[in-house]
């Protein structure tokens, strides 16, 4: 609580800025069509009305641009551009067309008010803006049902540089809400200077944040991150170091273009080699270095391939400096190639299953370049997560002294098991409004196939057994017996085989996490090697031709409509592994696929199939296999009967083992060991140094 001596003074909550000169991500920022999306969400609310289902999707068109030399110009208008991005900014003015109206009900400049007012000492909300021209600036709340009505209209009428200021309460946002501010243009252009949503605070020194980011032969990602780091000068202030833990063989400091990349950065910029411990090895060393260094209040962890706004570094840090008690502040993700697209909001972990997902009443996957804000009610109500991925999320370091280093999984649930580690320990995790970042979706990936599906199966059960409030942990050991059918019913064998590798090794105890953390990959790609489902072509003439083509109703036709129907064809394709496949099914594929047709369900008609990768870049041919199906079949019963029998007493050891596997110092004999071991042995059978994807350590 703050004292009646306490002093206290206004500061910088969120600025408003602009876009670069990246015009896909324009909506993200400024709107100047508040109708985008009304049509659509006027529709789909029609339909609920009537059946309870929702409307087809409907086309709203996008807004087109244009860059200048001195300027950009966004031109959404038939005629006249709405607004020139003046480059004297940096990205904080604009000159805004006469008569023509601009909004900032977007995702990185309207004021996330029930976050706020939810999770920090913030009471009120002051908007401070600084303009020069006859205009009009309309302010706007909303409330978490996503209905929207104006505040005040101020008029202001001067070709002076006029500051403009009000100061809104935050008393009526405890479910969702936010603010924002319009601005329209009189008979003569109007500029915007800057402007800024500002909070009453105590006089404190901001806390001072190092950045870690783990890299793995990625060093013109990294390369260009740092570029960017170097470039937002804004944010220099508050960073202490810039961890690079680089784990790959291609070193980032061999670049000729590294000193030329940090040059702005100056001595901010720390380098450590290590062996390749995946990303939690990454991201717990920028943790252990951060607490350390004992300098910096956080640490925020990134992935070496994504791009981000410098902005949400400066509110993610704010945000934690004014939380009500120690908070994990996270940033959203949205998708790298369809720029305006959010592809993960608040994410859970579901209790039952013990599986990850958007939390309640959030839609994944939407896109402000069809629908603002405005128009979207359930991005109004505030969404409370259980974690946040760590492409982009800020930990306290109290926090850490307390809970100690990220769990020792590689990949996968790594992030997800310290958010709810966190969370049974009182300390929350906010993914925060207007902190952002581009990655590659997940859409483009199906690590759930490939070595990976080792680590996602193995990092579940074991924070399941850590944390899971279940009885035998749920559901989660029947979901993973029946994916390990649909993957053997997809003839995807070295899929199924990674998984059972993965319940062995929980079945030894804790002390396998650290031991093989340096070790396991190149196990795992030996393993799959052996099996022709891991085979892949970069061209479809490497294989034989298909007998036929698929026909357009095979995926609609096989498509479960409910639970007994899904089952039903579970038991179909189970006792169809019985039969012999058909003559000449292992000389030519029967048929070939797209990935998105290649559901399981679809693949258990089949003997044998050619079906392309979710990047689209590499293609393999599936058979069926009698003898493959029965001996994995039984091996996965077998398994799984004795980790239900075992679960209480692997609980008890894992929780048991989890402060010390967690520790600093355990960590710290794992990244020395990892250190010293020969570069070869950090890859298998000749995988070239790049085969491991991007941010996916």
């Amino acid at each position: 609580m703050t004292g009646p001596a306490t002093q206290q003074a206004l500061r910088v909550l969120q600025r408003v800025v602009f876009p670069g000169e990246d015009l896909d991500i324009v909506p993200l920022y400024v709107e100047t069509n508040p109708e985008r999306g009304a049509g659509e969400l006027a529709s789909e609310l029609a339909m609920e009305a009537q059946t309870g289902r929702k409307a087809a999707a409907v086309s709203v068109p996008v807004a087109s641009a244009a860059v200048g030399e001195t300027q950009t110009s966004i031109a959404f208008g038939p005629d006249v551009p709405a607004f020139l991005i003046e480059d004297a900014g940096p990205r904080r003015s604009a000159v805004i067309t006469a008569g023509r109206r601009v909004s900032f009900a977007t995702y990185f400049n309207a004021f996330p008010a029930s976050y706020w007012r939810r999770w920090t000492t913030v009471t009120s909300v002051t908007l401070r803006i600084r303009l020069a021209g006859e205009s009009k600036i309309i302010l706007y709340r909303s409330t978490a049902k996503g209905f929207s009505h104006p505040v005040e209209t101020i008029t202001v009428d001067s070709d002076e540089p006029t500051t403009v200021q009000r100061t809104l309460t935050l008393a009526p946002f405890i479910d969702g809400g936010w603010y924002w501010f319009d601005v329209v243009a009189g008979p003569r252009d109007t500029t915007l200077i800057e402007a800024d949503w500002l909070g009453l605070a105590e006089r404190a020194p901001a806390g001072r944040v190092s950045l870690g980011i783990t890299t793995f032969n990625q060093p013109d990602f990294m390369l260009e991150q740092l570029r960017t780091l170097g470039e937002a000068t804004e944010i220099h202030e508050v960073i202490d170091r810039i961890y690079v833990i680089d784990q790959g063989l291609d070193k980032v400091v061999q670049r000729p273009a590294f000193t030329e990349a940090i040059k702005k950065l100056g001595d901010r910029v720390e380098v450590i080699e290590q062996g390749n411990l995946g990303g939690s090895g990454g991201f717990a060393r920028a943790m252990d270095e951060t607490v350390a260094a004992g300098r910096a209040s956080y640490v925020l962890l990134m992935d070496d391939d994504v791009k981000l706004d410098s902005e949400g570094i400066l509110r993610a840090a704010t945000f934690a400096d004014l939380a009500r008690r120690p908070t994990i502040v996270g940033g959203h993700m949205f998708s790298l190639y369809d720029r305006s697209l959010l592809h993960a909001y608040a994410e859970i972990v579901e209790s039952w299953t013990w599986w990850w997902g958007p939390a309640p009443n959030t839609t994944p996957k939407h896109d402000f370049g069809r629908r603002n804000l405005r128009n979207t009610p359930w991005l109004h109500r505030r969404a409370d997560g259980d974690y946040n991925g760590t492409w982009m999320c800020l930990f306290p370091t109290s926090v850490i002294r307390d809970l100690g280093l990220i769990s020792p999984m590689f990949i996968k649930w790594d992030d997800a098991e310290y958010g709810v580690r966190a969370r049974d320990h009182g300390v929350p995790t906010v993914s925060l409004p207007g902190v952002g970042c581009w990655q590659v979706p997940w859409d483009d990936k199906d690590d759930s196939r490939d070595w990976q599906a080792y680590y996602h199966l193995r990092n579940r059960l074991v924070s399941a057994l850590l944390h899971s409030p279940h009885k035998g942990g749920g559901g989660v050991i029947t979901e993973s017996r029946e994916r390990q059918l649909q993957a053997l019913l997809s003839m995807h064998y070295s899929t199924a085989a990674l998984q059972q590798l993965a319940v062995e090794d929980v079945l030894t105890g804790p002390d396998h996490l650290h031991r093989e953390l340096a070790t396991k990959l190149g196990q795992l790609r030996e393993l799959r090697a052996r099996y022709p489902d891991a085979r892949h072509e970069a061209e479809l003439d490497g294989f034989p031709p298909p007998r036929r083509r698929a026909p357009d109703s095979l995926k609609h036709n096989t498509t479960p409509t409910n639970k007994i129907n899904l089952l039903t064809k579970a038991a179909r394709g189970t006792l169809r592994q019985f039969r012999a496949p058909r003559p000449g099914a292992a000389q030519r594929p029967q048929l070939a696929l797209p990935h998105q047709d290649a559901s399981w369900w679809v693949l258990a008609k089949l003997d044998s199939a050619l079906v392309s990768s979710a990047e689209g870049t590499t293609a393999t041919w599936l058979r069926r296999d009698r003898r493959q199906f029965r001996q994995l079949a039984w091996r996965s019963l077998v398994l799984h009967r004795r980790l239900h029998k075992r679960w209480a007493q692997l609980a008890t050891e894992y929780r048991s083992a989890a402060a010390t596997f967690n520790s600093p110092e355990r960590w710290r004999q794992t990244f020395a060991a990892s250190a010293s071991q020969p570069p070869a042995s950090q890859l298998a059978d000749g995988q070239p140094p790049d085969s491991q994807p991007a941010g996916e350590q």
